[in-house]
C-alpha cells in the first residue's frame, strides 16, 4: 500500500467528515501524490506554529490585564509626550502627535510588550514545567520561537493600530511608504523578542526577575534611543553614543518614514543597523533557546 494510500484510509476511517484532522490528512495525502514532499516538514511546523500562538494569546485573552496594561500605556505616553512636544516645540498640535507616535510605538510600547512580555513568557514557562512536557511531544524549537514571535507580532500590529487611531483623533497622518513601515516594525518585534529570548534564558529566573531586567537595561535604552524625547533636543555627546543604541535606529528609521515620508534610500543607515541587529538577536536567542533545552533537560 502507497504512502498516499494509507492517508486517505487514515482521514476516511478515523476522522468524520469535514473535520480539521480530515481536511489536513487530505492536504497531505494530495502533496504526497504530486511529490512535492518538501512541503511536509513545512506544514508540520506551521501547524506548530500557529498552536503556539493561539495557546499564547488565548492564555493573554483569559488574563486580560497584561493587555489592559499594554494598551493604556502607549496611550498615555502618546498624549503626554503630544501635548509637552506641542506646547514647548510651539508646534502644531497634529504635528507634534505626528512626531510622536511612531516613538511612542517603536520605543515604548512594543519594548515592554515584545521584550518584557517574551522574557516573561519563557521564565513562566520555565516556572510553570512547560518546557518539561514540551520535551515529550513532537514540538521543534524552531515552531516555539516563531509561535512566540508571532503572538507579539498580533500584539504589536494591535498596538500600532490603537497608537495611530489616537494619534489621528488629533489630525496626525501616515506620511510614508505603509509596506516599509511595516517591515521596520516587524524588524523591531522580531529584534525585541530575540533579546527577550537571550534575557530570559540567561539572567531571569523567575517572575520577579522580569521586571527588574527590563527596567535596569530598558529605561535608560529606551531614553537615549528617543522614546521619550525627542533626540534632536540631545547634545552631541549623547547623540554619539545613541549611535551605538538598537532603539535609536528603530526610532529614527520609522520617524523617518511615517512623519517625513523618507524611503528606504535615505534611511539607509539605519534600517542596515537594525537589520542586522535583528539577525543577530534571533541567532542569539535561538542558540540561547537550544542552550536552555540542554539545561532543562538535565535538570
Amino acid at each position: 500500500m502507497t504512502v498516499s494510500s494509507q492517508i486517505v484510509l487514515l482521514q476516511v476511517f478515523f476522522y468524520p467528515r469535514a473535520s480539521p484532522k480530515r481536511i489536513y490528512f487530505a492536504r497531505m495525502a494530495e502533496i504526497v501524490n504530486s511529490k512535492q514532499y518538501w512541503r511536509l516538514p513545512l506544514m508540520k511546523y506551521w501547524r506548530e506554529t500557529i498552536a503556539v500562538t493561539q495557546r499564547i494569546l488565548i492564555e493573554l485573552l483569559r488574563r486580560q490585564r497584561s493587555l489592559i496594561f499594554w494598551s493604556i500605556f502607549p496611550i498615555s505616553v502618546l498624549i503626554l509626550g503630544g501635548f509637552i512636544l506641542a506646547e514647548r516645540a510651539k508646534l502644531p498640535i497634529n504635528t507634534a502627535f505626528e512626531y510622536t507616535a511612531p516613538s511612542t510605538l517603536v520605543g515604548a510600547a512594543l519594548f515592554f510588550s515584545c521584550l518584557g512580555g517574551s522574557v516573561a513568557t519563557v521564565v513562566a514557562e520555565r516556572e510553570q514545567q512547560t518546557l518539561k512536557r514540551l520535551f515529550l511531544s513532537p514540538l521543534s524549537g524552531i515552531s516555539y520561537f516563531l509561535g512566540i514571535f508571532l503572538a507579539h507580532s498580533c500584539i504589536g500590529l494591535g498596538q500600532t493600530l490603537l497608537v495611530y487611531i489616537v494619534a489621528a483623533f488629533w489630525g496626525a497622518t501616515f506620511k510614508g511608504s505603509i509596506c516599509l513601515g511595516l517591515i521596520i516594525i516587524f524588524m523591531s518585534i522580531a529584534a525585541y523578542v530575540g533579546l527577550g529570548f537571550i534575557l530570559g534564558t540567561q539572567l531571569a529566573r523567575r517572575i520577579e526577575d522580569v521586571n527588574a531586567l527590563v527596567a535596569a537595561f530598558g529605561v535608560p535604552l529606551l531614553i537615549l534611543g528617543g522614546a521619550f524625547l525627542p533626540s534632536s533636543l540631545f547634545p552631541k555627546s549623547l547623540i554619539n553614543l545613541a549611535k551605538y543604541n538598537p532603539i535609536y535606529h528603530m526610532n529614527e528609521a520609522f520617524v523617518g518614514v511615517s512623519t517625513k515620508g523618507k524611503q528606504i534610500s535615505e534611511i539607509a543607515p539605519h534600517f542596515l543597523f537594525l537589520l542586522v541587529f535583528t539577525l543577530l538577536m534571533i541567532i542569539g536567542g535561538w542558540l540561547s533557546y537550544r542552550r536552555m533545552l540542554i539545561v532543562e533537560r538535565r535538570l
